[in-house]
């Protein structure tokens, strides 16, 4: 298979994409404990590199990685995007913006047969001209695609999250030329487009907890799927129960699954019953004045998934989306459903850190969509 190495690997989105095309992840990249602990879980033979980035040479890349030059062939990462967010403060000056133009100092030193990088679309402002363009300065020996802009729900993921991506390729025997259209030609048919209902089919919903003598909460039955194939489109039910690469996922979760259809990542945030009666009268697509929350249309797709600050920031929760039958926000493994996730992929163990990784993810149905179709053009 393929080599590549993520940078920026976080949960792995875009790790799994890359799985599912047929690439092999040599190595990532994840400076953040928590999110390469996630990756580490769902990836147990990829090599992990938990340094800074801003640290790492070329050569620190690949002895990490075990794999000498000739058999890297592709290099893919989401570097940070916060300094870009629309949403954010918009600072040309934020410091995480560096890593941007770092990831395209790794593609001039490592040369490998092409690159992906992902990112908000607010990285084409006008005002990140300079940074695009120190960033594109390292690359001039690449053929590089104009920016591409992907809305994840023309390519199955049931929302409409849109991000750009950067591709480019050397002129190099081991790959064909590819254009736009090789990767808009991956977008999948209208009736294969999965709205919010068909997504959620099958996961545990009304969830109710027990108490314990102690104190101590738990559900009074396990997390397990239902008939999750009765509605859902053939393309995203494949996704979410299937198509586990060899050697991806960590073994015992997916025994469990595959046994007893147990998944986890399903506990609810705890509401008053003030907050719980306010969700209850919105109407599909009608925001909570006070929380901000947008209940979700079952027949259209769900809005971008945000992650919420980091430690260095506060540590706030992102604003999450009210589900469209019950009063509550949405559970972890409903916003992995929604962002693409499957089933047997192990979430976090707890709430904050299930939603961060997930809002700051790539949808590995879009990275698979991608990437396939550069793989496809690998002599």
């Amino acid at each position: 298979m393929p080599n590549i190495i993520d940078l920026f690997a976080g949960a792995g989105g875009l790790s799994l994409g890359a799985s599912r095309a047929g690439f092999n992840v040599a190595a990532a990249v994840e400076l953040d404990s928590h999110a390469i602990n996630s990756h580490i879980t769902n990836f147990p033979h990829t090599k992990h590199i938990q340094k800074d980035i801003m640290t790492l040479r070329g050569n620190d890349l690949l002895s990490f990685s075990g794999i000498n030059y000739s058999q890297l062939i592709g290099i893919i990462g989401g570097p940070p995007c916060q300094g870009f967010s629309s949403i954010g403060h918009g600072n040309v000056d934020d410091k995480r913006n560096l890593l941007f133009i770092k990831f395209f100092e790794l593609i001039n030193e490592l040369q490998p047969v092409f690159f992906v990088a992902e990112n908000v679309p607010g990285i084409m402002n006008d005002k990140y001209a300079l940074i695009r363009r120190k960033a594109f300065s390292h690359i001039e020996n690449y053929n590089v695609l104009p920016p591409i802009s992907v809305n994840a729900s023309e390519y199955g993921a049931p929302t409409t999250r849109t991000r750009i991506f950067f591709i480019g390729y050397r002129n190099d025997e081991r790959i064909e030329a590819f254009t736009i259209e090789d990767i808009e030609r991956m977008k999948v048919p209208l009736d294969q487009r999965t709205n919010v209902r068909v997504a959620l089919e099958g996961l545990p919903a009304n969830i109710h907890y027990s108490i314990k003598c102690s104190g101590e909460k738990k559900l009074e039955k396990p997390y397990y799927i239902e008939n999750a194939h009765h509605i859902q489109t053939e393309f995203f039910y494949q996704h979410v129960v299937g198509l586990c690469p060899m050697g991806v996922g960590d073994p015992e979760y997916i025994d469990l699954y595959n046994r007893k259809h147990i998944v986890n990542g399903c506990f609810t945030t705890k509401h008053s019953q003030e907050v719980k009666r306010r969700y209850a009268k919105l109407e599909y697509g009608q925001q909570d004045k006070i929380s901000k929350s947008t209940r979700l249309n079952p027949d259209k797709f769900c809005p971008t998934l945000r992650a919420g600050t980091g430690p260095e920031k506060g540590s706030f929760q992102a604003v999450r989306p009210i589900h469209f039958k019950y009063a509550r926000v949405i559970t972890p493994r409903e916003a992995a459903r929604l962002q693409g996730f499957p089933d047997w992929y192990k979430l976090p163990e707890t709430i904050w850190h299930g939603f961060r990784q997930l809002g700051n993810s790539v949808s590995p149905i879009v990275a698979e969509r991608v990437l396939s179709a550069i793989y496809q053009k690998l002599t």
